[in-house]
């Protein structure tokens, strides 16, 4: 669009009490802004406190007292089944093969930190942008949405890292070949820790995506109970590539995923049950304004 038109858009649109597209850009850097700045302030925060975040957070679940295996253990002995559920990682050492190693992990591991504890803030900076121009319905229907897209993620980020990481830890770790000594990179282990957790985070907003897309008409239940064979291939792949090349990685994130789904197919029912009331209700409506006319 040309400049001269894009500024009677503008011009227009002030007229209107609208906001201009450059007003648009500004309001949108700001909100940008912030949440950068909710981000930088855990990086910091975590950076001070890396060595402790490291020792009990990141290195926890390749050591024995981590609380999944003892939990399991325990609720084992209290089950009568003797120590058929006990398991532990085999103990190893990590490795760095290069200088800086360490800082940069330490750097890479506070940065996702504050990613992962601003999540509630940028959802509140990206409902703060875009609510403006939603209508009053449409935010009554939004309600609650950043509370449930918040608990969604940190019950996944919580599940992938009590469940799948140990879980991965100790049937990697337990793949021995005799003269090999298992010594993983610190890089490889902290890679492998942000496979747990991130994305298992985001993949558990599934019910919140499925929802969306309900609302405007996109996605029904009938489409995916039609294609749940095909999605459960979908959903194992997905687990394949956030997993380690491991059945029991697979298994466990597969599991939930397929929940996650037909959690998915019971939210778009209900919009659709809800999108046909609305419809008949209007379809009500209209014989008693046509016999007023």
């Amino acid at each position: 669009m040309p400049l001269d038109q894009l500024h009677e858009v503008e011009r227009q649109a002030k007229e209107k009490g609208e906001m201009s597209f450059f007003e648009h850009i500004s309001e949108l850097r700001k909100h940008i802004l912030r949440a950068a700045l909710a981000i930088m302030t855990i990086f910091i925060v975590a950076f001070i406190n890396i060595k402790y975040i490291f020792e009990v957070w990141i290195l926890g679940p390749k050591n024995t007292w981590f609380p999944t295996y003892r939990i399991l253990c325990d609720l084992s002995e209290k089950l009568h089944m003797g120590k058929s559920m006990c398991f532990e990682p085999t103990a190893f050492e990590l490795d760095t093969r290069e200088m800086g190693e360490i800082l940069m992990q330490y750097i890479y591991v506070s940065f996702w930190l504050g990613i992962i504890c601003a999540f509630p803030y940028i959802l509140w900076e990206i409902w703060r942008f875009v609510s403006p121009g939603l209508h009053e319905s449409e935010r009554k229907a939004a309600k609650g949405v950043i509370v449930i897209c918040t608990l969604l993620f940190f019950l996944g980020v919580l599940f992938g890292y009590f469940i799948i990481a140990p879980f991965s830890i100790s049937f990697l770790t337990s793949i021995q070949v005799e003269g090999v000594k298992v010594s993983p990179t610190l890089d490889s282990y902290v890679t492998y820790m942000t496979m747990f957790t991130l994305p298992t985070g985001l993949i558990f907003e599934m019910p919140v995506a499925a929802y969306f897309l309900a609302k405007i008409g996109v996605l029904g239940p009938a489409v995916m109970r039609t294609y749940r064979r095909h999605a459960v291939v979908v959903l194992l792949i997905i687990a394949a590539i956030i997993t380690p090349p491991d059945v029991v990685s697979q298994t466990l994130v597969a599991i939930p995923l397929y929940i996650l789904y037909e959690l998915s197919i019971m939210v778009t029912a209900r919009v659709a049950k809800e999108r046909a009331k609305a419809i008949a209700a209007n379809n009500d409506s209209l014989p008693a304004l046509l016999d007023d006319e």
